[in-house]
């Protein structure tokens, strides 16, 4: 299997209600986009702020194999919700490996 994680810092003009619609919408990938074993996406509600950073979105998707992120990250679904945040993303961290 495969793991992506992805860390958002969204400008102010993106407002929460949004950020809830685009949790909904990558959850709704799990029964969209062939390859995902297991989805998951939230608000950042740390309480170590120290460490927040500004990242108020974070999304992680386990594949079944590396080939199936990348699909992922081609398919027409992930290519519009990308669109629809682009110009409000002030920082992202993305991070992929394999899960033993």
């Amino acid at each position: 299997m495969f793991e992506h994680i992805v860390l958002l810092k969204l400008n102010a003009n993106f407002s929460t209600d949004r950020q809830e619609d685009i949790v909904k919408n990558a959850l709704a990938f799990k029964d969209e986009i062939p390859g995902i074993v297991d989805i998951s996406a939230g608000m950042n509600v740390t309480e170590e702020v120290e460490h927040k950073q500004g990242y108020t979105l974070g999304i992680r998707v386990t594949f079944e194999y590396q080939q199936a992120c990348r699909d992922y990250n081609q398919h027409p679904l992930h290519l519009n919700l990308l669109q629809s945040i682009g110009p409000f993303v002030e920082g992202i961290v993305v991070m992929d490996y394999p899960i033993a």
